[in-house]
């Protein structure tokens, strides 16, 4: 079995999310189709986690197993093999051989998720924004952003929370900052909830527009509510921004994923 760490971006615009599905395009069924036509053989693809409908990756982690036996390729021609078969709006980064145990979701540490809020109509990044015409004060969303650091029950934050074995997430990492017309959202944790990243963006775009404070936002943290659940950020500002593994340095200074000028 030859195995394969593969890193992949993607639009999510005309994609049902990443995970593979009987009835609907995927990222991961349009990853696995070409990998199967480049091989002409059945593979195994696995991602490091999964992204909704819409929902973009700027730096999504898979594996890729092949039986025994298939062709034996470097890097650089699985790379461009699999990118010739790939619809316009997928990509693969970069290929490399990987161990044969090499896992790309239980064998990540990190996630990290970016959103971008644009403060002003932009006819070309619409796909990659939410627009809040609202004025926001960033100022009052970082400062209950910070709330969300630690060990913090999402059950308010998710959907369907009863299904969920737990709703506990430790967050590690959350920024909050204005970047020309966009307000940027970073957070990073082990694992994520069902909207949990979108449900928190709308609550502190609430705050930002002054319909909730720093001090009600902590408090849906503290108990149990199904109020973010109607605030649920769309899922055209929202990109996987990176995935760590054992040893990868944290993501660098926030830039937007893709600017919107003045």
């Amino acid at each position: 079995m030859q195995s394969w760490r593969l890193e992949v971006e993607y639009e999510g615009t005309r994609y049902a999310g990443w995970q593979r599905q009987p009835h609907a395009r995927t990222a991961q069924g349009e990853l696995a189709r070409a990998a199967e036509e480049f091989w002409q053989a059945r593979v195994e693809v696995g991602g490091s986690g999964r992204t909704d409908a819409g929902v973009h990756a700027l730096r999504q982690v898979a594996h890729l197993r092949v039986r025994a036996g298939a062709k034996d390729v470097r890097p650089a021609r699985l790379e461009a093999g699999l990118n010739a078969l790939l619809p316009h709006d997928i990509n693969v980064l970069r290929a490399r051989p990987a161990p044969p145990a090499f896992d790309a979701r239980r064998d990540a540490v990190a996630r990290f998720y970016l959103y971008q809020i644009a403060t002003r109509r932009t006819a070309f990044g619409k796909p990659f924004v939410w627009w809040v015409k609202d004025r926001l004060d960033v100022r009052a969303m970082s400062e209950a952003a910070a709330h969300v650091l630690g060990r913090h029950d999402f059950a308010s934050f998710c959907e369907s929370p009863e299904t969920q074995s737990s709703t506990v997430v430790r967050v590690e990492r959350v920024e909050v900052a204005a970047r020309g017309r966009l307000i940027l959202f970073r957070v990073g944790a082990s694992h994520f909830l069902w909207k949990m990243v979108r449900r928190v963006v709308g609550a502190l775009a609430e705050v930002g527009r002054g319909n909730l404070t720093p001090e009600d936002f902590r408090e849906l943290l503290r108990g149990r509510s199904r109020e973010p659940a109607a605030w649920t950020a769309p899922p055209s500002g929202l990109f996987l921004e990176r995935v760590l593994y054992p040893g990868d340095p944290p993501p660098g200074e926030l830039e937007p994923a893709f600017p919107v000028a003045d």
